[in-house]
């Protein structure tokens, strides 16, 4: 199978001022993607992707129609779109504004202004969620890898298990806070618990806690998958046990290297 490269990547870019657009594709064409579509509007871009497809969608947070979260979700909740990447660029920094699209999936965040390298780093990622390596254990088969998905967002639980899924695990369970996933943990064995920290009920925090206090399953290796920006808090998650945290949005390259190392 032709492993997919910048040179032969398929992008949409979503972005409503004729300036920015112009600026973006001569970094994009500088790169080696020369294969853009474009559209000024949520609407737009949805109906691009009827008609013309995609491979990734790079997208400004500010549209005449919607937000890119409102199109970010508009395409997560179509099964034709809901695998692609999406790349949002903004110059918004309100956690507020752009945690619900890191939830919801998205690669990576860009604020403006940004050069040709951040969008190169930016791209790389895309290709690894397009095309990643699946993992290699020498004492597990990753098909065979029993693993807990913990978080209150469907569309964020969702992107875990499709991006766990590529690197070749395939057997999921999800529970949506920290109380359904301890539910789950008394009667079922698991090989890898995988969650939020911000949740309704019962936080991450307190999810290792208990997993590793009173628990059957004390020595679980447990990935923590968060967009919390306090480092005190992510301090204190660290103390209590997690096996390695990861930022949301999460790069598949970060977390095959974790799965490898929590794993051996």
């Amino acid at each position: 199978m032709t492993r997919l490269t910048l040179e032969t990547l398929s992008a949409l870019l979503v972005e409503p001022s004729l300036a920015q657009r112009r600026i973006i594709l001569r970094l994009l064409d500088g790169i080696g993607i020369r294969r853009v579509n474009t559209a000024g509007s949520g609407a737009a871009a949805l109906d691009s992707l009827h008609r013309h497809g995609a491979d990734l969608i790079i997208s400004a947070l500010y549209l005449p129609d919607m937000t890119g979260t409102g199109l970010v979700q508009a395409m997560k909740a179509d099964a034709r779109w809901a695998p692609l990447p999406f790349i949002l660029i903004s110059s918004e920094t309100r956690f507020r504004y752009l945690d619900p699209v890191r939830q919801a999936g998205a690669v990576a965040i860009l604020p403006k202004p940004f050069g040709a390298d951040e969008l190169k780093t930016a791209l790389d990622t895309t290709l690894e969620h397009l095309d990643p390596d699946a993992l290699e254990l020498d004492s597990f088969d990753p098909e065979n890898l029993e693993v807990l998905v913990v978080d209150d967002s469907p569309l964020a639980r969702k992107h875990i298990r499709r991006v766990l899924g590529a690197m070749g695990l395939e057997r999921f369970t999800e529970a949506g806070d920290g109380a359904q996933a301890l539910e789950l943990i008394e009667k079922h064995f698991f090989d890898l618990v995988v969650t939020d920290y911000n949740m309704p009920n019962m936080d991450g925090q307190e999810l290792v806690d208990r997993i590793r206090q009173a628990s059957g399953q004390a020595s679980v290796p447990v990935l923590m998958v968060t967009s919390e920006a306090d480092e005190n808090r992510l301090a204190a998650v660290q103390k209590s046990g997690v096996s390695a945290i990861c930022d949301k949005p999460f790069e598949p390259r970060a977390v095959r290297r974790l799965l490898l190392q929590m794993m051996e």
